[in-house]
């Protein structure tokens, strides 16, 4: 006989409950996890077992919340991308101007430099999108924040590939930790 879900007790509802959340905690650890094992290794060379051993939890237990690496990878990809496109929505809160706009999304993308695990990730979806089955995906994502850019400042499509330009240029840069000569002067 099946109890109906009025019926369960709030004990049993708890751990249900807890359990989701561990589950979410333990996909939030792992895709962290993933980004970090990615971003220093590239998605051929990373091992599931290296990022369940950084995540802190079993090898098995990557394939119960992605189904494969490359899911795993893409769940990463799209990570950065929203922590970026996340700092440039809160840059450009409350300015008018496009240009003002672009200017406080350049400085919030300038803290993506010090901390280089999306900067390095990025150069990884870069590489890994020659994998057929990754590139489409990977492309969509750097696409919509093309998008997403001109959206958020307002900007001409050339001011927004200008400042991708430079966005990228600053990636190299800081991936292959230049001296500071090489990074733009603030006029500020």
């Amino acid at each position: 006989m099946s109890r109906s879900p009025a019926c369960r007790s709030p004990a049993r509802t708890a751990s249900r409950s807890s359990a989701r959340s561990s589950s979410e905690e333990r996909r939030e650890q792992l895709i962290e996890a993933a980004v970090k094992e990615f971003a220093a290794n590239g998605f051929h060379a990373t091992s599931t077992t290296a990022i369940a051993k950084r995540a802190g939890i079993s090898q098995p237990y990557v394939y119960a919340l992605f189904p494969s690496k490359r899911d795993l990878f893409l769940a990463a990809n799209e990570r950065v991308v929203e922590r970026i496109r996340g700092a440039f929505v809160d840059a450009a809160r409350g300015l008018n101007e496009p240009a003002d706009r672009l200017a406080a999304m350049g400085h919030a993308y300038m803290g993506f430099l010090e901390g280089r695990d999306e900067i390095m990730f990025q150069h990884q979806a870069n590489a890994a999108a020659g994998d057929p089955g990754l590139r489409e995906p990977v492309r969509r994502e750097f696409m919509r924040l093309i998008d997403d850019v001109g959206r958020i400042s307002g900007a001409s499509d050339e001011d927004v590939w200008n400042f991708m330009a430079k966005g990228m240029l600053l990636n190299v840069i800081a991936a292959l930790d230049l001296p500071g000569k090489y990074l733009p002067q603030d006029p500020d």
